[in-house]
């Protein structure tokens, strides 16, 4: 009768144990197998809701009004609104977990076609649903009010209104929360029948406080089990049917190798070893990349092969082909496969950008016989520079169809280009391209501005 009686109140303690831990929270135990301090709810669960819960809210947004709205007087021709900014406050009361009722008021500040400012407004009320398991808890609005509008442009109007929609409430603490809302309105279509809604879309940002939380409980551990009776807590004993000595609990039992790892869970009995399976340790660099996954096992390395990293400086550039292993190369089209960090040289930099003085015959590609002085320093320049690489794009003002605009700067281009080939500079150090008027720097409306458009550039190009 007194086993029966000891397993009666051994079964009646476990499962207020797990009814316990299933509602507030795992409790805490020291290794001597005594209670820990009394433990509150986890997040999830600390902040969920509650019935008769009131909550008071101010929040932000973006308002984004129908091209088809009917907020007009029938005096002044209908204009369309700006995407307007919202600020509004809230007040809701919840009588139960799952339902409740919210009050709202709010402004958008916008302006109408023809540049006049308009204030809109909307007073509304509707019902929240919630999911009500979770701290943070997804929900859904329905409801009805009026939307209205006001400018020297419209006059002043307002219609009734119907809006939803959903969102989440994301609590702080116990009063102080965060709450996002989308939701779309609907109000009567402009010029349409009685019946016929349109849509004007919301996303709202609030601040959400609530009041009248009760207090999270505190879980008060019920007495812990020791069914073996060692004096080690089932809650931390790894052998609760046998009786053992504390930390583990476990009885005493073969260590072949004195590894201090018992042979049931040593992996290599026979050889001393380490935990947690007492084989020998297998990391001789530390590095965190076991043998045989490690292809230097004598060098601390990194992921994934345990080797040193053949790119301290993330350049791009790898190993004996970086000149500067501790500085990031300069990636600016001059020298970039060395590693290092650089500048460009003046003397390069004068063939960068707007190339003055590259003229060409009207409305044609051959180009003038004054413009070859300064190719010609290009070409020296090249020549010297020999790992400079260049774009060279053409462009054109806008007078005449895009199409042939763009044929004949993408023929300039290929014209300056060849000309470059030609004077000894390889093919592979030279691209061109035609923008045609699609780039200007200046107003084609202007004569000066159209001459600025005509234009030859180089750019550096990585290599």
């Amino acid at each position: 009768m007194r086993k029966l009686a000891i397993c009666s109140t051994t079964l009646t303690l476990l499962a207020t144990s797990a009814s316990a831990l299933g509602e507030e929270g795992a409790v805490s135990i020291s290794s001597s197998g005594a209670s820990a301090a009394t433990t509150l709810p986890g997040y999830m669960q600390r902040y969920r809701p509650e019935p008769k819960l009131l909550e008071l809210g101010i929040f932000l947004g973006a308002f984004f009004p129908s091209d088809d709205h009917n907020l007009h007087e029938e005096i002044f021709p209908q204009q369309q609104f700006a995407t307007a900014p919202e600020i509004g406050a809230r007040l809701g009361y919840y009588p139960w977990r799952a339902l409740g009722a919210e009050a709202e008021g709010a402004i958008m500040i916008s302006e109408t076609d023809d540049g006049q400012s308009a204030g809109l407004w909307a007073a509304r009320a509707h019902v929240v649903g919630q999911l009500p398991f979770w701290s943070i808890t997804p929900f859904a609005v329905f409801g009805f009010g009026r939307l209205g509008a006001g400018s020297d442009s419209i006059g002043t109007d307002h219609d009734p209104a119907m809006h939803f929609g959903v969102g989440v409430k994301v609590p702080v603490d116990d009063v102080v929360g965060f709450r996002l809302d989308i939701r779309d309105t609907l109000s009567q279509k402009n010029g349409a029948a009685q019946d016929t809604l349109t849509h004007h879309p919301e996303v709202l940002l609030g601040l959400a406080l609530t009041f009248d939380r009760a207090k999270p409980k505190p879980f008060v551990p019920p007495p812990e089990l020791d069914r073996d009776g060692d004096g080690v807590a089932d809650a931390v004993d790894k052998c609760p049917q046998d009786a053992g000595p504390a930390p583990e609990g476990c009885p005493a039992r073969d260590d072949a190798d004195s590894d201090g790892i018992l042979d049931a869970a040593d992996k290599c009995p026979e050889v001393a070893g380490i935990a947690p399976d007492g084989c020998p340790d297998l990391d001789s660099d530390k590095d965190g990349i076991p043998t045989p996954s490690d292809k230097c096992p004598e060098l601390p390395g990194i992921e994934p092969d345990g080797c040193p990293d053949d790119d301290p400086d993330k350049d791009g550039v790898a190993g004996a082909a970086d000149k500067c292993p501790d500085k990031p190369e300069t990636k600016n089209g001059y020298q970039d496969a060395d590693g290092c960090p650089d500048e460009i040289p003046e003397a390069v930099k004068q063939f960068t950008g707007v190339i003055e003085g590259i003229e060409f015959d009207i409305g044609q590609a051959t180009i003038r016989a004054g413009s070859k002085p300064k190719l010609d320093e290009a070409v020296k320049v090249m020549t010297e520079f020999t790992s400079v690489r260049v774009l060279v794009t053409g462009h054109t003002d806008d007078a005449g169809t895009r199409e042939k605009n763009v044929e004949l700067s993408k023929a300039r281009a290929e014209s300056v280009a060849a000309y470059l080939v030609e004077q000894g500079i390889a093919a592979g150090r030279i691209e061109s391209q035609g923008m045609g008027p699609d780039a200007p720097i200046a107003d084609n409306k202007s004569f000066a501005g159209r001459q600025k458009n005509r234009r030859i550039e180089f750019k550096l190009l990585l290599n």
